[in-house]
């Protein structure tokens, strides 16, 4: 009888001591491209590295659409290893985002002379800062390129995912020389074939849009995307249809962080219509 009532203590030892669920990750993934992925229970996306220059040389955030709950993204990669394509089919989500050269779901640039200022390269390196079951915090570099003449311009993006939320917070470093300030604009890629609905929300801080979630033929995408950019404090918001951007304008001097966040949804998830998608990022 002793022996089972140590067995017992030991069992809900062992119970007590599980590990906790994983809810985020990020990692780079040299597999595919130098893409460095990240991911929660919700949301997930990536951003091009080095492999990739070229096919497209953009900043943006490529938004994948998944269904809540599991993490994803390493299945798809293992996968993808077999067969390229793999991700841009339904497996509870996928790759159906239109980033090309552009903010994609949520990056930021230098904005100069009315124009959107793109770095030479993808990101080159990176550094993981914390990694914990519910919370993920990553830094991305991108190297020194002329935005402007006279102005060379390098970027630090350091990104923190965290669980149960849409949404993914980021704080931009522009280090820069041959200015004294830079307008920096962050914001979301319009796709006018998409027939997107864009709001600028009460708070004059923010973007969200709802759009079709397909441009791609390998797998048409019936479902609906919502994206969105939130900066506080921002100095200007910009519908930019000449540019085919929403944005989010802020002045900076350099080594000053830019900070905003960017989220997503899937009409496939719990966020089914435009009004659900709209009122959590008014309530964000």
């Amino acid at each position: 009888m002793k022996r089972l009532v140590l067995i017992l203590a030991a069992l809900c030892c062992l119970l007590a001591c599980k590990a906790p669920e994983q809810k985020v990750m990020a990692r780079f993934v040299p597999e595919r491209a130098d893409d460095f992925v990240f991911e929660n229970n919700l949301v997930a996306g990536r951003f091009y590295g080095e492999a990739l220059e070229g096919n497209p040389t953009s900043p943006g955030v490529d938004i994948w659409v998944k269904l809540p709950g599991a993490l994803v993204a390493n299945d798809w990669y293992a996968h993808a290893v077999e067969d390229a394509g793999y991700y841009h089919h339904d497996h509870g989500g996928k790759d159906c985002y239109k980033v090309a050269v552009s903010l994609g779901g949520g990056a930021s640039v230098p904005f100069i002379a009315d124009s959107l200022r793109f770095p030479a390269t993808n990101y080159r390196s990176y550094e993981i800062l914390t990694e914990e079951p519910e919370k993920v915090v990553f830094v991305l570099h991108y190297p020194a390129w002329d935005a402007a003449d006279g102005i060379s311009v390098a970027l630090d993006k350091k990104v923190t995912v965290c669980a149960d939320t849409y949404f993914v917070e980021v704080e931009d470093t522009y280090t820069f020389s041959g200015a004294d300030s830079l307008v920096v604009a962050a914001g979301i890629k319009l796709h006018g074939a998409q027939e997107t609905i864009v709001e600028k929300l009460a708070a004059e801080d923010r973007y969200a849009i709802w759009e079709k979630a397909s441009d791609q033929s390998v797998e048409p995408e019936d479902g609906m995307l919502g994206v969105a950019v939130v900066m506080p404090g921002a100095d200007e918001v910009v519908l930019r249809e000449d540019l085919d951007h929403a944005l989010l304008l802020k002045k900076v001097v350099s080594g000053e962080k830019v900070c905003y966040s960017f989220g997503s949804c899937w009409s496939k998830g719990d966020l089914q219509t435009a009004d659900a998608w709209f009122d959590v990022v008014r309530k964000m």
